[in-house]
């Protein structure tokens, strides 16, 4: 029988999917393995607050969670850009704050131009 702890050391989705016992079409895991990865852990997250008595009653949650991320995308679901954009965090402002330490805020943004403290811009215009 697979444990929690063995759960914790999973790191690829397939693994997942493995570790469940579950089928899956690798092609649509391959490309939407971030997605899939993300949108399960979120459900793992809320199951931390649910009180399960059991080990068996946590992976079974699990199980159905990865199992309900993965049907939604099998069945088309695609996030949206605002969604994938999330994912990546907020950009930095601009090319300079990439490579420098000492710019980390922007100061205004106007007309398309990023401003950060360094006096650099980017400018989409």
């Amino acid at each position: 029988m697979n444990s929690i702890e063995e759960f914790k050391t999973l790191t690829d989705a397939e693994e997942y999917f493995e570790f469940f016992d579950l089928e899956y079409d690798e092609r649509l895991v391959y490309v939407k393995r971030f997605h899939i990865l993300k949108k399960f852990g979120e459900m793992v997250d809320r199951a931390m607050d649910d009180s399960f008595e059991t080990e068996e009653e946590f992976l079974e949650y699990y199980k159905f969670a990865l199992l309900s991320v993965y049907k939604s995308f099998e069945n088309g679901y695609s996030p949206s850009a605002a969604e994938v954009w999330d994912m990546f965090g907020k950009p930095t402002p601009c090319g300079t704050c990439t490579t420098s330490t000492s710019c980390d805020d922007i100061e205004g943004v106007e007309s398309g131009a990023h401003t950060c403290s360094t006096g650099h811009g980017l400018s989409f215009n």
